[in-house]
């Protein structure tokens, strides 16, 4: 089966959801560790269930990943850049997946409710204990620094492709309506083709010269 010139509508529209998620989750998690005024709960309050509804969109966008075949790379994209795209795409799924994981561990171990509302709240994934909460909350930090890094090098590639090869990367996860169609093969006539060398003929298509006009016989002299 043929790859598809864009991404599932359904992957498109989870893709940006998740980008404006992440983008507010980073942020906010910046004003967590650098405030200590009244603002830090009402932050701690939208961190977590945001992290837990991140946790099942990336589920759910894994499940339309391998239901649904993403477009293929250009052809001509060298063999190692081809890689690291699939290997960064890999790597932030890691990420997206971990994140929320380490977190709640974290908050575990530290002995503190996992709140998603006034009332409902998760259960705990590990037993309290102060050094694997310490281990915990700084390899949640660094794991937030790697997919901040992420996030940059992912956007740097999608203006790369938008901006400078202008190819259809970029519209396959926006408006694929503005992907480049194929540019039609050149139509030359017989008259041209026996103009063009054999080897440059190859894959043109060759249509046959229209019939000169001929004239009505002249009406006999009187």
């Amino acid at each position: 089966m043929n790859a598809p010139h864009a991404f599932h509508p359904l992957a498109r529209l989870l893709h940006w959801t998740m980008a404006v998620l992440i983008l507010a989750m980073l942020f906010i998690g910046v004003g967590m560790v650098t405030t200590v005024s009244g603002k830090h709960q009402w932050l701690l309050a939208i961190h977590r269930p945001l992290g837990a509804t991140l946790f099942v969109l990336v589920l759910l966008r894994l499940c339309v990943r391998l239901r649904f075949k993403p477009p293929a790379l250009p052809a001509d994209m060298p063999a190692l850049m081809q890689f690291v795209a699939h290997a960064s795409h890999w790597v932030l799924y890691g990420l997206m997946l971990a994140m929320p994981l380490v977190g709640w561990a974290m908050l575990s171990a530290g002995g503190y409710p996992v709140m998603l509302g006034s009332a409902w709240h998760l259960p705990p994934l590990l037993p309290a204990n102060g050094e694997v909460f310490a281990w915990l909350r700084l390899t949640h930090r660094y794991l937030a620094y790697l997919l901040f890094l992420t996030i940059l090098g992912h956007m740097g590639a999608a203006l790369y492709h938008a901006l400078i090869r202008r190819d259809d990367v970029f519209p396959s996860m926006t408006f694929p309506s503005l992907a480049h169609a194929p540019s039609p093969e050149p139509v030359i006539t017989a008259d041209d083709a026996s103009s063009i060398p054999a080897n440059e003929a190859e894959g043109h298509i060759v249509e046959p010269a229209a019939p000169a006009p001929t004239r009505p016989p002249a009406a006999p002299e009187e």
